[in-house]
């Protein structure tokens, strides 16, 4: 008779944990940017490199937070949502270009012996219109392509490999120097950000700070719509999409507001990526950093919102190790990673913290 009563006791105190958990993280996350700010002879203080890396790897946790959102709720499993969060990287490189420009071109195209601007560079030297295209590029092609592909219903592997291709196609295109995208080497160089230096411990400090804010409304966000009967219409959705229309449901709305919503978020992940890492190229567009970020979600656990964070932060901090120290094995690691998860972890790793805190 004791041992339901525990369980029910486990089960109520484990939300309890979570949200301390997450507050310790959130206040460590805080206390990091401040602590970069001391004379560099405190032993507290945070170093640049340690900053960015961190900074890089929470970006990355935005990414696959959106990504859990259309394939932990919605089971739409994408491979291209790097192409979303290239393309918002753009978007903030561009204004960032014509800050170290000045009143001149960006320095690729005098190279290319270029005379004036694209019609699509106009007005990207005002923050707020570059901010409007860290939102509309991305948003716009996945409403575009979602809108046809939902029509079409396509779905599982079809919808995955279309979603491959698609970032394929923008990485070939954005390598072309023609393209006016800085091509292979993509944007580079930046000098200042409204004003600020790049490089300014302070400006660090800020985008580092912009970059939690903007996980934490991310989780909210998702956590709000998981919770709701948006959310549950999306499980129904992922679980029997057939049952859901005999209902009297339309499943094409309801993938296709998930769907712009998470390259949305992808996008602004891209626009506070770049000014911290100093670089954006048609790489990030590979369909390699596409399938990577559904090992994030795979390893740490799927339609958990949490899971997916601790995945790409295991994984970020394993690869940063790893291109170190033996960067010829990371690749391997990677896939032998993905196959262990796949085999013996199918609920990844918030599922075994889970089984382990009901023992």
């Amino acid at each position: 008779m004791n041992q339901p009563l525990a369980l029910t006791a486990a089960q109520k105190a484990g939300p309890r944990l979570t949200l301390a958990a997450l507050g310790a993280v959130l206040a460590i996350l805080v206390a990091l940017p401040l602590l970069s700010l001391l004379p560099a002879d405190n032993p507290l203080q945070v170093s640049a490199y340690t900053l960015t890396l961190v900074g890089k790897i929470l970006c990355y946790a935005i990414v696959a937070l959106a990504l859990d959102l259309v394939w932990g709720y919605a089971g739409l499993l994408s491979l291209g949502h790097g192409l979303f969060f290239a393309l918002g990287g753009y978007a903030m490189g561009m204004y960032l270009m014509r800050q170290t420009a000045g009143d001149g071109l960006p320095a690729f195209m005098g190279f290319l012996a270029w005379t004036e601007l694209p019609w699509y560079w106009y007005g990207t030297s005002s923050f707020l219109w570059s901010m409007c295209l860290v939102v509309l590029a991305p948003g716009l092609l996945a409403l575009v392509f979602g809108f046809f592909a939902f029509r079409s219903r396509i779905k599982g592997v079809y919808f995955s490999i279309m979603t491959q291709a698609l970032t394929f196609a923008g990485m070939l295109l954005f390598f072309r120097n023609e393209t006016g995208f800085g091509g292979n080497n993509g944007f580079t160089g930046f000098s200042t950000l409204l004003g600020f230096g790049i490089t300014a411990p302070g400006t660090r400090a800020v985008l580092f700070l912009a970059t939690v804010a903007l996980l934490v409304i991310s989780l909210a966000l998702g956590w709000g719509l998981a919770r709701s009967k948006f959310g549950r219409v999306l499980t129904a959705l992922r679980d029997a999409e057939n049952r859901l229309m005999f209902c009297g449901y339309d499943p094409r709305g309801y993938k296709l507001f998930v769907w712009v919503l998470s390259a949305v978020l992808c996008g602004l992940a891209g626009a506070l990526y770049v000014p911290q890492v100093g670089i954006i190229n048609p790489s990030e567009m590979a369909p390699t950093q596409s399938i990577e970020a559904a090992v994030w979600v795979a390893l740490g656990g799927r339609g958990t919102l949490i899971g997916p964070l601790l995945g790409a932060g295991i994984v970020n901090g394993m690869k940063s190790w790893f291109t170190v120290a033996f960067p010829e094995y990371w690749l391997f690691f990677l896939g032998a990673l993905f196959i262990i998860v796949t085999l013996f972890l199918p609920k990844g790793v918030i599922g075994l913290l889970r089984r382990k805190g009901e023992q």
